[in-house]
């Protein structure tokens, strides 16, 4: 039965800054002993909190989940362009910081529906090739602009410099799918007659799930201008600390592109988190992820579907013509075992998104 397999559920996991969000994905594995895990939306290297992760039987979900809308809190360095963005890039321009009533001002043109052009390092595809990959060539990709939705930008923080000027600024966003806050920085700072990029970024909610509902919240420093500023230290110094291992031993090549973080001392706790948290999909958890719910009536009814047989209303308690269209169902059986996926194009035809035995 489905529920039998302790591998089979979704995870919310708390990642922390400096890993990647691949590596990040290990201690899923371990503590559920399986290969099989598919995020649904990475961070940065650099950026921590809320990966949902889909594990087990389940990774067959993590490309029909709803893009769902985000929220994050971002610090923002104004004064100084990265190429990559954030920190950990090459500055290649700096402008005076802004003073605060500019950037009030400005802040409010930067919600609602806006083009955005997304980071040269990024994950898009460009002529088959990733823009970050040729960027990372020397190549410039031309990425076109997108249509984004910022629902909230809300200044929770600012730190100023000796002369009264933003140095930095802590904002809270509600974002659409597709949005990268870099870009946002970049845009913000730019339209105040600055340069920017993000010194921390810490991802709260994605969809209905949040991040205090997370394995490893706990062991997440409180975000702030004062703990992202700490975490950029930290980052300089162990980088510094490996640069000067290269130099003693120069045959050694490795990227050392974040900190050395050491997850063995809260390893075991973390693994009974990620075993003691991980929702089974439930109908309401289903209905978290924005699928519709419908149920077999049967068990022939139960047979049929597993064995993909052609899908008629005479199998479910819904018709299947009252389906959303491009919004797919999720199939239970009468007594709550998740058996799969079904999807309504634009054209009303009913088909299989992937059947659970």
């Amino acid at each position: 039965m489905f529920y039998d397999n302790i591998s089979d559920g979704i995870v919310l996991l708390a990642k922390k800054p400096g890993l990647t969000s691949f590596k990040s994905l290990n201690a899923v594995k371990h503590a559920l002993g399986t290969k099989k895990v598919g995020h649904t939306g990475t961070l940065d290297s650099f950026a921590q909190g809320l990966l949902v992760v889909c594990t087990g039987r389940l990774t067959k979900l993590a490309g029909n989940i709803t893009e769902f809308d985000k929220e994050y809190e971002a610090v923002i360095k104004f004064g100084e362009e990265t190429d990559t963005l954030e920190y950990t890039g090459s500055i290649i321009r700096t402008a005076p910081l802004p003073d605060e009533q500019t950037l009030l001002n400005i802040l409010p043109q930067f919600t609602g529906t806006i083009k955005q052009k997304p980071p040269v390092f990024s994950a898009i595809h460009v002529d088959g090739k990733r823009a970050s990959d040729l960027a990372r060539k020397g190549v410039t990709a031309e990425i076109p602009e997108r249509e984004i939705t910022v629902f909230k930008a809300e200044i929770k923080e600012i730190r100023k410099d000796e002369n009264n000027r933003v140095e930095y600024c802590r904002i809270d966003f509600l974002v659409s799918k597709g949005t990268y806050i870099r870009s946002l920085a970049r845009d913000i700072a730019e339209k105040c007659g600055s340069a920017g990029h993000l010194v921390g970024l810490y991802r709260k909610k994605v969809g209905n799930f949040h991040i205090e509902d997370s394995a490893g919240f706990s062991e997440l420093n409180d975000f702030s201008i004062k703990t992202a500023i700490e975490e950029l230290e930290n980052w300089k110094k162990t980088e510094q600390e490996n640069n000067e291992e290269i130099k003693l031993q120069p045959n050694i090549k490795n990227s050392f592109t974040s900190p050395k973080i050491d997850f063995e001392k809260e390893r075991e706790t973390l693994h009974k988190e990620i075993i003691e948290k991980k929702l089974d999909f439930s109908e309401e958890c289903a209905e978290l992820c924005g699928f519709e719910i419908i149920h077999l009536v049967s068990t022939e009814a139960e047979n049929a579907f597993r064995n993909g047989k052609p899908l008629r209303s005479a199998l479910f308690d819904t018709k299947l013509h009252a389906l959303l269209n491009e919004k797919s169902a999720a199939v239970y059986t009468h007594d709550g075992l998740f058996c799969g996926l079904i999807s309504k194009n634009e054209g009303g035809r009913i088909s299989y998104s992937f059947v659970l035995n």
